[in-house]
């Protein structure tokens, strides 16, 4: 660890002038050689990188949505060019480029902070070697090395022994029990804020490798924390934690306040925006008509999420314009208020569809014209009802006997299908 924050000792005299400057301020509130004074500096400092680094961040979530939405098809093109890896990778560069996406965008943010991260472990490690840095003088290395954070001092690690804990006037004992206590909350603070992303801000109707990758970095990503944070001194487990908590609070407003479409954070944002809406009969921020009128824009493309949160507006009586405010109209019912679907018509058995069909059939040569109250002629498929004095013909049995023999039948014969001439 001390090899590679060697690398980044350029940065250490920046890094050493801002936490003396936060510790000028602190230390004439908690005095200048407390715990309070040097660890308020350090979050401080936390802060300050991470406003700073507040634009990577947006362009971190705006990328990690990116990389959601062209997961199908990116699939495709791993699939389609399995053979031929040259091409899949031609192909996979110019999806990015035509949408616009850069992958490395993710881990822009952490990329961003280690050269202060390594600064800050450089700087601590020379508090705790006896060694001025940067702009720490004498006077105030002197003043560092007595500060405790709850009875373990700035530059302790757990893995240090008892004669080098006890230059810094502490117990091992109090110094492991806080470092402990510091690795825990770092571990679950990082695992608590990447699986907020994944139940919450994940849109669960699309499967993909991504999403799989993701939860795995959920479980593997506190445990490399946790392995790497005995070797971290409490100073450092400090701004780690800091911004680890930073993270998460500024994810959960992110979520809250912007969360991927189809997921079930926007489906709880729509249900706190519909609430308002009726609440007041009327959308009355910006941000929110903007938001409105994109789900009003979508048309038949919306997801599952929009199209309940515009139902629900429709059965309170109120609809929404493309400029994003509401009028009232009429509220539908509960069965209008999904989109009516096409009945299609039943489907008739074959020998329906053959009489139907067959009933228009034209009349014989040499037939009688039916008076206006007879019924219409009979087709081929209909049986002729015997006349007055005839005998009835014999039918067949259910085993499929022939007729009776009873000789030809007589009286009027039944025409013959035109199609039989």
């Amino acid at each position: 660890m001390d090899t590679i924050a060697s690398f980044f000792s350029f940065i250490t005299t920046p890094v050493s002038w801002v936490i003396v400057q936060f510790h000028s301020v602190y230390g004439a509130v908690f005095g200048p050689d407390t715990g309070w004074a040097w660890g308020l500096s350090i979050v401080s400092l936390v802060v300050l990188i991470r406003i700073c680094l507040i634009p990577l961040f947006v362009k971190q979530i705006k990328s990690t949505r990116n990389m959601q939405v062209l997961q199908p098809k990116m699939k495709a093109i791993q699939e389609r060019y399995k053979n031929d890896k040259q091409r899949q990778s031609e192909e996979m560069m110019k999806l990015y480029k035509e949408t616009g996406t850069n992958p490395l965008s993710s881990c822009l943010p952490i990329l961003a902070q280690s050269p202060f991260f390594f600064a800050l472990y450089h700087v601590l490690s020379s508090i705790a070697s006896g060694k001025t840095v940067g702009v720490i003088n004498q006077s105030l290395l002197d003043s560092a090395r007595q500060a405790h954070i709850f009875g373990a001092p700035l530059a302790a690690k757990f893995t240090d022994s008892a004669d080098k804990v006890a230059t810094l006037d502490a117990t091992l004992t109090s110094v492991r029990i806080v470092t402990a206590v510091m690795i825990v909350l770092m571990s679950a603070s990082q695992f608590y804020t990447q699986r907020q992303l994944m139940t919450k801000n994940v849109d669960l109707t699309v499967k993909t490798p991504y999403m799989q990758q993701q939860k795995m970095l959920m479980y593997i990503f506190p445990v490399i924390f946790m392995v790497m944070g005995i070797n971290f001194p409490v100073g450092v487990l400090v701004y780690w934690l800091t911004t680890n908590v930073w993270t998460m609070g500024q994810q959960m407003y992110v979520i809250n306040q912007n969360p991927t479409p189809g997921s079930k954070a926007q489906d709880q944002y729509l249900q706190r925006l519909l609430k308002g809406i009726t609440t007041h009969s009327e959308v009355r921020s910006k941000r929110r008509r903007n938001i409105v009128s994109a789900i009003v824009a979508k048309g038949p493309d919306r997801n599952d999420n929009e199209r309940k949160f515009i139902n629900s507006l429709s059965k309170s009586g109120l609809v929404p314009q493309a400029d994003g405010t509401v009028i009232k109209g009429e509220a539908l019912p509960e069965s209008e208020s999904h989109a009516a679907k096409r009945q299609q018509p039943k489907r008739q058995p074959k020998s329906k569809r053959q009489a139907g069909g067959q009933q228009t059939a034209p009349k014989t040569a040499g037939a009688k014209p039916s008076d206006a109250t007879d019924e219409a002629p009979k087709t081929s498929l209909q049986k002729d009802e015997p006349q007055d004095g005839q005998p009835k013909p014999a039918r067949k049995t259910g085993n499929g006997a022939a007729r009776a023999k009873s000789g030809p039948r007589k009286g009027q014969q039944r025409p013959k299908h035109p199609t039989k001439k």
